[in-house]
């Protein structure tokens, strides 16, 4: 088909994950015309080698732990082993489920579905094979994928987090080269199947974006759990040699491993794709993007990973309805980048909102925060977990973040970004009723305390 030949739609879409797809559904739904060009699976990492993936893999790490730990809850049950070959067949089948759910959803929408390697070649006009697409508008949303160092090539026993998700066994000894969100995540896992686990954090801290009391209280919990880490040591290389990879550390020490799990974050998935040709700004492969998530080159836009920013499938996917939305014409409020929830999935589970201490001290000067400890919650003494709810107020002002580590605290963070996004004062929540039991409760109870009428805590 040649250009000339070509409907022209009112939006092509390049990229078919989490941004992707919500901006073609959103459009659709609003009378647009589609077109959605993705040349792996829809879905994108998140559905396939990220968010949904990795989640199933922790799911069945805690059923581990409590097959081995059921005789503490007066259930006898007995731990053998860890058979990867069933743990993939659980995790392929919700990832398929899902998979199959949303191409279903797609094709039921007036949406063109392309299926092929897309090329932005001007900024009308995205190129798959020998077809020319051309919208009134063009969405870029190509993803991210996991980043290695210079000079460290992935292959055998050194992987990044998508090889890891298809692991034929466990092994003995993981050295994980990232503290951050992927690097803890992949950690618990591995030690909740029986592996000895270290990391290799070259900031000060496991979790440095979180607060710092987030970082203390997750970095005890991985002692307790006896998974190694070391922070403030940076990685100076790693030697493959038969069945075991030595890890060197600038400070001179070395440590062998079975596998080496390189989790140093994700970059842009935007080389060779034409953006810088068609005159897109960039900033080291990034795309550019202002808060209506417009680039620099009238008519297209960016969302997702690619744009600097929190690396997070529910941003994406924001954005993508928003952009969907500001073409059709409605105007959105801009996305508050501090607003979006934060969810970290190791065990403890830590989740998060709005500012961390330090950021509100240099944002607003002055602070309050308390920590209302889970000792105090009934459900979280009969799931045995420990951890607290932090909260960041103005002095005299709203909450202004909120921050909890514990089992299953994750579920927790639509209310808190309820609260933020909503500049609650802690007697706006502490009016609030939450049921017994639940962990929910810890929300409320720490507003009480923040508003000085603790119960269960100390103000």
């Amino acid at each position: 088909m040649t250009a000339e030949a070509a409907p022209t739609y009112d939006i092509v879409i390049l990229g078919g994950g989490s941004g992707g797809y919500a901006c073609a559904l959103r459009a659709a739904e609003l009378g647009l015309s589609v077109a959605l060009v993705e040349k792996n699976k829809l879905g994108g990492t998140c559905l396939h080698q990220g968010c949904i993936p990795t989640k199933a893999l922790l799911h069945a790490a805690e059923v581990a732990d409590s097959a081995r730990e059921g005789a503490s809850f007066g259930v006898k049950t007995t731990f053998e082993s860890v058979d990867m070959s069933g743990v993939h067949a659980y995790k392929d089948g919700v990832v398929s489920r899902l998979h199959k759910g949303l191409q279903g959803l797609v094709s039921s929408k007036t949406i063109d579905y392309i299926e092929g390697e897309g090329r932005l070649t001007n900024p009308t006009t995205v190129t798959v094979g020998d077809r020319s697409v051309v919208g009134k508008h063009v969405v870029l949303a190509t993803g991210s994928y996991a980043k290695t160092l210079p000079g460290l090539d992935i292959g055998g026993r050194i992987v990044t987090s998508e090889q890891a998700l298809t692991l034929d066994h466990v092994p003995s000894r993981v050295v994980v080269l990232g503290g951050g969100v992927i690097g803890v995540e992949f950690a618990s896992v591995f030690k909740s199947f029986g592996a000895d686990v270290t990391i290799i954090e070259a900031l000060p801290r496991l979790v440095a974006a979180e607060d710092e009391a987030i970082s203390k209280t997750l970095e005890r919990a991985f002692r307790k759990r006896k998974i190694a880490f070391k922070t403030g040591v940076k990685f100076a290389g790693a030697e493959q040699k038969g069945d075991v990879v030595t890890v060197s550390l600038e400070s001179g020490d070395t440590i062998e491993t079975d596998l080496l799990l390189v989790a140093v974050g994700r970059g842009p998935v935007t080389d060779g794709l034409g953006y810088a040709e068609a005159g897109v700004a960039m900033d080291r492969g990034f795309v550019l993007a202002d808060e209506r998530c417009r680039t620099n080159v009238d008519g297209v836009y960016a969302v997702g990973d690619i744009v600097p920013g929190l690396q997070l499938a529910h941003r994406g996917f924001a954005q993508g309805i928003f952009v969907a939305e500001q073409i059709a014409g409605q105007q959105p409020t801009p996305i508050d980048e501090s607003g979006i929830p934060r969810v970290t999935y190791c065990d403890p589970e830590i989740a998060s909102v709005g500012l961390t201490e330090a950021q509100a001290k240099d944002k607003h000067g002055e602070v309050e925060t308390i920590e209302y400890n889970l000792g105090g919650n009934g459900k979280s003494q009969i799931l045995r977990t420990q951890g607290f709810v932090k909260l960041v107020r103005v002095k005299d002002g709203p909450v202004v973040g909120v921050h909890m580590v514990g089992a299953r605290m994750g579920e927790q963070v639509g209310e808190a970004q309820l609260i933020v996004g909503w500049e609650a004062l802690p007697d706006d929540v502490a009016a609030l009723i939450h049921a017994h039991p639940t962990q929910n409760e810890a929300l409320g109870e720490a507003h009480l305390a923040l508003a000085g009428k603790p119960l269960h805590a100390h103000a």
